[in-house]
């Protein structure tokens, strides 16, 4: 055992000077070795004093061409005697390995690159790099001046080499004695527990770390958004259906059959079912007018609506499917003022990136009431976003099919220093209010907001796929701290 060899070799000896020489003399692994050492001196049987040295290795770069020979002279032993065309002498060699190798060869003034001919400069040439590489291979010594070339390379790099020179410690014993830790009952049966040496107690060491479940960042923002919404008097709409018909996501928002959005591109539809059930019927032909002929002053859109269409089930795609299904209802039951508010998931058909997921949650939050105008939405945004620490707003005009007018909202971060886009808004169309039944003074502002990027701007985080997924650090779940908005 490695550890009867180093209590043996000292008992001996007095001293190991080199833990990796000893290791290497002995056909003892190295790590297994310095693990031994480190318990060793733990127990004050040997004083252990850290050795390092430090060494360069190559890199994989390094070893091809220590393996292969340089890039540069592999250029020049494919240029024949009489010449060669730049279009040929690159199709004989590795694209990678001809970029490198015919700067290096020009560098070097080994060959001529002319326009119609590559011919050589010199008859031959010596291998330096790799003759280089393989001293270093060899852990035989070099000029620093060539050190420095290959570093700057990229063909070596340092590595510290580290081990332990070893001398007997105040405890020091041939062999290790076993302290018990336990009395049992066969210690009592025998009676030996006369002669046993216990270990001893270690009052000051830390108990076993208690393990207790850990609070996503995004569940720890989400419920800080949850308690602004609720502060300012928002009820929170149920948003358990993940599946979605065509008609509550698309048409109830007065969003034509033909809009890209609907795609297949932009929308996973469900194989099984395919198709859902139950539409309220009344309302249905409502949506369906409003689309094709128009009413309430507006021409619709002017196209031959597909109940198949409408019926198609999707995951949702937004929240404001949920806002329709809501509005409808308060509709039905006699309209009285809300404030409602979701956050959950929802679903969109496209490509993973550092911003984007296929998978991702939505904030929204609508007011409805009678008479409210583009300056009542602006209103709750600087009562709502203050609440989130950004008290300087911007707005933009924009475009959405259910609102108008639409408006983009922008802060000002004051962590970034810069203005970021936050949310998206407007007072839904009476195109889509009208046809469900409510009043015709009723109008309905909204806007919604992502919940990742708030997230990683709270936490530092730049890519969204180190947020969640099955990738994510669990060890940045543990540690994160609680999110604090910038709530008054």
């Amino acid at each position: 055992m490695a550890e009867e060899a180093v209590l043996g070799f000292l008992e001996k000896h007095g001293e190991i000077s080199d833990s990796g020489e000893f290791a290497s003399e002995r056909g003892i692994d190295h790590q297994e070795l310095t693990n031994i050492i480190k318990s060793l001196h733990g127990f004050r049987l040997v004083d252990a004093q850290d050795i390092k040295r430090e060494r360069w290795v190559l890199t994989e770069e390094g070893k091809t061409y220590a393996a292969a020979g340089s890039p540069e002279v592999l250029v020049f032993l494919a240029i024949p005697p009489e010449g060669i065309s730049p279009v040929e002498l690159q199709s004989k060699i590795d694209p990678s390995v001809f970029k490198i190798g015919r700067s290096q060869a020009i560098k070097n003034q080994w060959v001529e690159m002319g326009k119609q001919l590559v011919t050589r400069k010199v008859s031959n040439v010596q291998d330096k790099v790799q003759d280089l590489l393989i001293r270093v291979q060899n852990e035989q010594g070099i000029d620093p001046k060539e050190i420095d070339a290959l570093k700057r390379r990229k063909l070596i790099v340092p590595q510290t080499w580290k081990g332990y020179s070893v001398r007997k410690g105040p405890n020091y014993a041939p062999k290790r004695k076993k302290f018990a830790t336990d009395l049992t009952r066969d210690n009592l049966q025998r009676g030996d527990w006369k002669d046993l040496e216990f270990k001893e107690y270690n009052f000051s060491a830390k108990g076993q770390p208690i393990e207790g479940g850990h609070l996503h960042p995004l569940l720890k923002v989400r419920q800080q958004f949850k308690m602004i919404f609720l502060q300012m008097g928002f009820e929170e709409m149920p948003t358990n259906n993940f599946v979605e018909s065509s008609f509550w996501n698309f048409d109830a928002l007065f969003q034509p059959q033909q809009h890209p959005a609907r795609d297949s591109h932009d929308t996973f539809f469900l194989q099984v079912p395919s198709m859902t059930k139950t539409l309220p019927e009344d309302y249905v032909e409502k949506v369906k007018r409003i689309h094709e002929s128009g009413g309430y002053g507006s021409r619709g859109h002017e196209y031959d609506w597909k109940r198949e269409e409408a019926n198609k089930n999707l995951l949702r795609t937004h929240t404001t499917a949920v806002s329709s299904r809501m509005l409808y209802m308060l509709a039905q039951n006699g309209f009285a003022p809300k404030k409602y508010f979701s956050i959950d998931r929802v679903f969109r058909n496209e490509a993973v990136d550092r911003t984007h997921l296929a998978e991702f949650h939505q904030i929204e939050g609508l007011v409805c009431d009678r008479g409210l105008t583009l300056g009542d939405l602006i209103g709750v945004f600087y009562d709502f976003f203050t609440r989130l620490g950004m008290s300087k707003l911007k707005f933009k005009p924009a475009y959405n099919p259910y609102t108008e007018p639409s408006m983009e909202i922008f802060g000002y971060h004051e962590g970034l220093k810069k203005w970021v886009e936050i949310g998206n808004s407007g007072m839904f169309r009476p195109e889509m209010l009208l046809p469900m039944g409510l009043p015709e003074d009723v109008r309905v502002i909204a806007w919604g907001l992502s919940l990742e990027r708030p997230t990683m701007i709270l936490y530092g985080i730049d890519n969204i796929r180190d947020l969640f997924g099955h990738k994510v650090d669990l060890g940045l779940i543990k540690k994160n701290p609680l999110c604090r908005l910038g709530i008054e």
